[in-house]
Formats: C-alpha cells, structure tokens, sequence
C-alpha cells in the first residue's frame, strides 16, 4: 500500500529468483512492501495446539502438533513387488484430535528418523480423506526445538505466526523471509495524517508492521491490527472521497419535469399510488436532478419493491427536460425483460412517431449485442436523431458506434456486474455527464455499501408494494426424508392445477463440454455427485413426477432468440412449469408464477437464494419456495439454508452471506481491483471504523483535494490505484 523507495525493491533482488518467483506467481507478492502487507492469517501459541478437530476438507494447512506415534510399514505395489514398498504413518495430536500423516517410498527415511514420539513440529499440506480418516499425505514439516537459537530468534518468544500459503511456499519460509525483509519496515512512510493518529491512540506504521509479524504478546497483534485497519480503511475512503469530489466539480445539465409532460401523462396512468417509500426516493432523485452537478445514487431495494418504477419515472423527467435516458441491464434476457414491462406499462406513451401514439409520446428502443443489422441500424439512428428518449439494453450500448443526441440520464440495473470503468464508458457519452442512477436488488450492509459504493449516495426501498404477497419458504432434506421432496412435487401439481405455473432452479446445464469439467471438480472427487443438471431434472420431471404438464427449459446457452420465445411463452401462461439455471435469478417478471423448487439448493450462495426467491409471489397469490438439499442435518450448509428459509429480511441475510463468505469475494466481485486489496479490515466487524474513516477522509479531502500536505498519504493512494488500474488492464 505505502510503497516507498526501500519497499519498492523487488523480493527477486533480496530473497533471491526462485523464492521471489514463486511468491509473485502463488501469492501476487512483488516487492519488499508487498511481503510486508502479508500478514498472518492467526498466531499459534507453543503451550497451544490448532483445533485438529476442525481442520477443512481440501484446503491447504498449517498446523502445530505433537507426535503420538510413528510406524513403518512394508507393502508389496507394482513398483515394488516383492513387499520393498515402505510406508511411514505418523500420528499426530494437539488433545481435540488426531491426524495421520502418510510418506511412501524413499520420503520415509528423514521422517523416519526425526519425528519420533513427543517431537514437536509445524506440519503444512492439503487435507484430504482416506478410508474416512482425515490426513496429511507428505506434508512439509519443520521441527520446533525449544533449545536451538535459531528458532528461538525466528519464531519470536512464544507466538507463533501461521500466514496464508500455498503448497509450493510453507507458512514458515514465508515467516522466514519476512525476519529478512523485516528491518525495512522502519523506513515505511505513515499515510495517516498525525492527528489522526495520535487523535485515535494509534501506533506508527514501522511499528504495526514490527508487531503484526514478530509479536511478543497478544497486546501487541491488537495495536498491530488496530492500526493496520485504519490504514486500509482510511486509505480507501480517501479514494472515494477524492472520487466523490471529483465528480461534484463536472457540470451536468439540470433536468426538471414540465408540469404537463411525460411524467404527468404517467402518473395518470397508473392504476396504483406508489408506496411512501417509492415518493421519498423519487423526491431524493428529482432533487438531484434539478442540479447542475451529476447525480451519483445507489438505489437499493428489495426484489419487487418497485425500483424499476423509481427509475422508468426518473427517466420520463429527463425526457421531459428535453434529455434521453439509458437503463443498461447485465443480460440479453433481461434487457428485452426490461424493454417489455417499460412499453407495457407506458402504453400509447411509448409510441412516440406512430400511429396513435400519445402526442406527448416518446420512443422506447431496445439494443442488445444479437440484433439484426437492420433492426439495429434503426435503433442507432433513432438514438442519434433524439427521436428515441428511452433506450434499453446491454453492454452494446457502451460501443464506439452508440451516439445520443443528448443523453441525460444512465441507470445501471444489477450494479455488481459493472465495474466503474463501464460506467465512466457510459458516462463519456453525454455531452456533459449525465446523472447516474444505480439500483441493485441485492440488499448491501450498510459497510459495504460505504466500502464498495462510496462514491454514490444511498437511497433505499424497504417496503413492498400493496398486493405483493409473502412467500413461505421450507427446507427440503431428500436424501433424509426422500416423501418430502415426493411431496415438493405433488405441490407443484396442486399450484398448476389451480391456474398458476412454476420455477424449477438447477445449478447446471448439463451439456457435454459443461460434464467434462464437472467432472474435473475436486469437490465431485471427494465422493460429491455432480451437480445437477437442467436437462436432465427437466427430462427426469417430464416423464415422472411431472407427468402431463407443459415443461420447458431456459439456460444462458441457449440463442438469444429461443431464451426469449421460451420466456414469453411462460409470461403468457402457455408453459407450467420453466426448468432454468440462475438466468431468472434478476428481474424476471411474471405475476402468475407462485412455486419455485431449488435443487441442490447448497450449491447457492444465500443472497443468491434470496433473489431467485423473489422470482415468486409477485401477484396476490401467496408464493412457495422449496430448498431441496441432501446435505445431512449438522452440515454449516443446511444451517445457511434454514437461515434462509427463516426471513425473507434481505438485509439480514447479505451480513450473513458476509459472514459466511470472504468480504475479499463480495468486495472482489463487486468492483473492479481496489476493494479485494482488503487484508485486515472485516467489513462487517468493522462497520465503525470504516464509518469514521469515511468521515475523517471527507474532512481531509475537503481541506486538501490534492493531498499535497500529506505526502504518506499520496503514495499509500498512488499503490492502491496503481493496484487498481492494473486490475482493470488485467481484466480488460
């Protein structure tokens, strides 16, 4: 982060070409600052052992134990055929556990001699299972004498610093080539200002970077972490703000509605009032509207809290102020999704140019990547002339060849599938800015929304329309109790009968390229079936339980064309039962839909369960969602689905798909580079230091734009944008 010249130097030139090789290919490590910001994942203390008991499946360890017993046996094998194949098990404990660990063949002879019964050692490999025991097959090990010097010095006094590692570089080579590198943390520069610091009792940076790696006692991992936290939380914000202010010095055209516009004409229309959440955002909408500095708004709602009505309404006052809007959508399914609920519920309004089209009307077009030429020629020069106000569509209209005539307003539908840089593409259309309007439908802690979407101001819905219906959700354990998932179907049947139709959600395709990586999984190795497939479950339904009723698939493989025959079929109540993968997971809309069954429901992560859930109950029938899952009872993945079947709260589930998950995904996925650069600071955990960092960091910006007292300051933000861009380019 705080990269200066002595951090700057690249690890090839002090631990030498071939370690340096394998911690810039295995853990993204460059220079003597970069080891330095790795810090351990947790501290082992010599008087304690690691949780044998709670070793993961398939992942790579670092463990401190105790040899109980170590025995060598002899086997005959097609390589050693007269019974000379040796094998060496060892028998490992900390008290919570024991662990075996395996060596064959010519590996045996040092283990043989060194781990003897009551060694003590640091042991490093992939956990894996064998006749259902948990071991270590030839792990690295390294032997821990209280009496040689040299450990003493290394693994300083009695904590033991365990860092994250890969197979091909062991916790304590990294340790050791930290001791190295160690000394040039006296020369890191401090980015927080020194009010701050001493304002909030933190230690200077040389000295966090001392403790955190070489600690004396669990004091010292405090005042390390505390500190190492506001640097990544300050630093962060600091790049917000400076981006927030930035964006407050563009101009932008200020667009009002007309009182007897397009808007008017709307509103009119509509056979409801919009809920008292609904009037609040649109009145913090317009008001950023009627600015001549470009609204940056995150809008965050419940599935079907009427966030496409916010926005389709924020649209027609751009156009009434003589603007054009944009909604761009992550997909082709629901771009056209999208084009079809705006024209409906826009009626003669959308018909702008035709034959009995309102006279204040305008047109809506559509533009997606798999459009005819002619079809496309025409919505391109309908944008170009302002004939079209409203355009919708997908990553196409961030193309060089797009031009509007005079684009006012962008809304971005489903922000974490757009990184910044698509939004500054979109942005760079309008001849000055135009208004940025975000709305995600996956509810955000309010943390991450400050971590990840800092440079936009927050607006939510929490309230459902009238009419919108609870869904009841239940867990569905086949392989327990294999009547209920028999029972899952007869309920789908008894939903059809009554007029209405179903989802059925698969995590797969089930195509030949998609088996053979399936197959590949390690997971499936560790005795896992594959997941299971769509067409499969839709044949398997078609034919069985499901017998008699109109059963189509949709998944993302499908030509753009027949994925949206598919859809209006099920729209139009023509198909009862639609088998998809998560290509419904956003935006689907369809009233009559009240059932959905989830299979192998374990296989999603939970926000994601709960987007797919809002695919049903979107009329006044009440809506079923049925989790089906073979996980045993006990499992952490049937704790995550009862959880899920136990609110429909989204904003309580996303902490605890936090929780569940690394921020480093959520934040990873989120946005582009930056905001996996995390390393200490838990987004949740956090919430309060991350609040005043924000705070703090808009004080600073606004009293130094350019930062040109704080010198730290500027080079901490050069790495982390550096760090940034060159995630962008990378993706790119």
């Amino acid at each position: 982060m705080d990269l200066v010249p002595a951090l700057e130097e690249p690890l090839r030139k002090v631990l030498g070409p071939a370690t340096a090789k394998v911690m810039a290919e295995h853990l993204g490590l460059h220079t003597v600052g970069d080891l330095l910001h790795h810090y351990p994942r947790r501290y082992e203390e010599r008087g304690q052992l690691t949780h044998l008991a709670d070793l993961p499946m398939d992942e790579h360890v670092t463990v401190v134990a105790q040899v109980a017993d170590a025995r060598l046996h002899t086997f005959a094998s097609a390589r050693a055929p007269r019974g000379k194949g040796q094998r060496l098990e060892v028998t490992i404990t900390d008290g919570s556990g024991r662990l075996q660990l395996v060596f064959f063949g010519k590996g045996v002879h040092k283990p043989h001699k060194e781990l003897l019964p009551g060694t003590r050692a640091m042991f490093a490999g992939k956990v894996s299972v064998f006749n259902r025991r948990l071991q270590l097959a030839h792990p690295a090990y390294e032997l821990l004498r209280s009496d040689a010097e040299e450990t003493v010095e290394t693994w300083a006094g009695a904590l033991i610093p365990i860092y994250p590692a890969t197979a091909k570089l062991e916790s304590w080579k990294i340790g050791k080539a930290l001791q190295t590198v160690l000394p040039s943390a006296q020369e890191a520069v401090d980015p927080l200002p020194d009010s701050l610091r001493e304002g909030r009792g933190l230690v200077p940076l040389p000295e966090a970077l001392l403790k955190i790696h070489r600690p004396h006692t669990k004091a010292d991992i405090e005042d390390a972490r505390a500190r190492l936290k506001w640097d990544e939380a300050f630093v962060l914000q600091v790049a917000l703000a400076r981006r927030r202010h930035a964006d407050a010095q563009l101009p932008a055209v200020a667009r009002r509605p007309t009182p007897d516009g397009l808007l008017a004409a709307f509103d009119d229309r509509l056979p409801f009032t919009l809920t008292e959440g609904q009037q609040k955002v649109s009145k913090e909408i317009f008001d950023d509207l009627a600015t001549e500095h470009p609204m940056h708004r995150l809008l965050q709602g419940e599935v079907g809290s009427g966030k496409t009505m916010v926005a389709l309404r924020a649209m027609l006052a751009v156009v009434d102020a003589g603007g054009q809007a944009a909604m761009l959508a992550p997909t082709e399914v629901l771009a056209q999704q999208h084009h079809r609920s705006v024209t409906e519920m826009m009626g003669e309004l959308a018909e702008g140019g035709m034959l009995g089209g309102a006279d204040n009307a305008t047109k809506v077009v559509l533009l997606t990547g798999s459009m005819g030429a002619a079809a496309r020629r025409q919505a391109l020069l309908d944008l170009a002339t302002g004939e079209a106000g409203i355009v919708i569509g997908t990553h196409a209209l961030i193309e060089d060849k797009v031009q509007f005539h005079d684009l006012g307003l962008v809304v971005v539908d489903e922000q974490h599938r757009f990184g910044v840089e698509q939004r500054d593409a979109l942005r760079g259309k309008g001849k000055q800015p135009p208004h940025l309007l975000v709305m995600t439908a996956t509810p955000i802690p309010r943390t991450v929304a400050m971590t990840v979407f800092g440079d936009l101001e927050t607006s939510v819905l929490d309230q459902l329309p009238a009419g919108r219906s609870p869904i009841a959700s239940h867990v569905v354990p086949a392989a327990d109790k294999p009547h209920f998932l028999a029972r899952a179907w007869e309920r789908v049947r008894e939903e059809v009968a009554k007029g209405h139709q179903a989802y059925v959600v698969c995590p797969r395709i089930g195509d030949e390229a998609e088996e053979a990586k399936a197959r590949k999984s390690p997971e499936d190795e560790a005795e896992k079936r594959p997941p299971l497939a769509v067409l499969d479950v839709a044949d398997q339904l078609g034919k069985g339980p499901l017998d008699g009723l109109r059963v189509e698939v949709l998944h993302g493989r499908m030509p753009p064309d027949d994925k949206d025959a598919v859809m209006r079929r099920f729209a139009a109540g023509e198909t009862d039962v639609l088998v998809a993968t998560t290509v419904i997971e956003v935006g689907v809309n369809v009233p009559n839909a009240t059932a959905m069954v989830i299979m192998d429901a374990d296989r999603f992560g939970v926000s994601q369960l709960h987007q797919l859930r809002g695919r049903v109950g979107r009329g006044s029938a009440p809506g079923l969602c049925l989790l089906v899952t073979e996980m045993p009872e006990a499992s952490a993945a049937r704790r995550r689905l009862d959880a899920v079947a136990s609110t429909l709260d989204g904003f309580e589930l996303s902490r605890l798909d936090l929780e569940q998950r690394r921020e480093g995904d959520v934040l990873g996925q989120a946005q582009s580079g930056t905001r996996s650069s995390l390393r200490m600071l838990a987004v949740i955990e956090d919430e309060e230091i991350i609040a005043e960092a924000r705070q703090e960091a808009a004080a600073v910006v606004a009293a130094d734009p350019e930062l040109e007292r704080l010198p730290g300051l500027r080079t901490a933000l050069q790495a982390l944008l550096d760090e940034e861009r060159e995630q962008f380019l990378e993706k790119g």
